[in-house]
């Protein structure tokens, strides 16, 4: 059964969302040193991820990378350490 048109927006921003906090959850992780690396991979709006995580990225002192799939349509994002941390 197909969604309501006036719906969709409202789940487009819900998961927006849900990846946002995915993705700002994995910044804390690497900033806190709990992990030198985290890869969050699965998202359906990665893309639309990476400006904003790659501001809080550098607000925490660590590096959003994408990683696109060969495919170019999707991207996973990885979180790291940035070289000031890992020495």
């Amino acid at each position: 059964m197909a969604e309501p048109a006036d719906s969709l927006p409202y789940e487009v921003a819900r998961n927006l969302e849900r990846e946002m906090r995915i993705v700002r959850e994995a910044i804390a992780v690497v900033a806190y040193g709990t992990s030198p690396r985290v890869i969050v991979a699965g998202l359906r709006m990665g893309a639309e991820l990476l400006d904003d995580g790659r501001r809080l990225a550098a607000q925490a002192r660590v590096r959003l990378l994408p990683l696109w799939h060969a495919d170019g349509a999707r991207v996973d994002i990885a979180i790291e350490r940035t070289a000031d941390e890992r020495a």
